[in-house]
């Protein structure tokens, strides 16, 4: 199973990254870790024919503008290990972007899941997975609460990310197209 993300900005990948290394730092979580870099997650899938699917977001990239996505606030996906993120407003651009994709990739696709499914995807970037407790949140909460998640994030790439051993790693990036429109 592969994940097709889009690695997040400078400037919000930097600050996601230092949010981690302080929750780390202050409870002991490092679970968000075993994907080293800060993301947005569009879809995963099980795609039997990795060409396919790599000329594909070539494509799809070739003729996608960089655009941006708001956040605010934090959420939880509730749960023994509950996972604590930032959630990404849901806007008509995204919305489009994200269908288009999950349409063509499930056509190479032998398997995708559910929760990135147009009607359920919950789009976000995870700061604690895997390693929180239900005792652990309200002080992860408080301490998370001082700070301001209103961002707005410049999305200009397509990732593939691979599980490798106890990681998700990079396997291969697209950039967004640079060209300026000619009016």
């Amino acid at each position: 199973m592969i994940a097709i993300t889009s690695l997040l900005d400078k400037v919000y990948s930097d600050r996601v990254t230092e949010l981690v290394e302080l929750l780390e730092k202050k409870f002991g979580l490092k679970g968000v870790r075993m994907s080293p870099y800060p993301h947005l997650t569009l879809l995963t899938a099980e795609v039997p024919d990795m060409e396919e699917l790599k000329v594909y977001l070539e494509q799809v990239c070739l003729v996608t503008p960089a655009f941006s996505v708001r956040t605010t606030g934090l959420g939880i996906f509730p749960g023994e290990a509950p996972v604590i993120y930032v959630p990404v407003l849901r806007t008509s651009r995204l919305n489009q972007f994200h269908g288009n994709l999950h349409r063509d990739i499930a056509e190479m696709s032998v398997e995708m899941s559910v929760y990135y499914n147009p009607n359920m995807w919950l789009p976000h970037i995870s700061l604690a997975l895997g390693d929180t407790t239900p005792e652990l949140l309200g002080p992860i909460l408080n301490f998370l609460n001082t700070y301001n998640f209103n961002w707005e994030v410049s999305l200009d790439n397509l990732t593939i990310m691979r599980k490798c051993g106890d990681y998700y790693l990079k396997e291969e990036q697209f950039q967004f197209s640079r060209r300026e429109l000619i009016t």
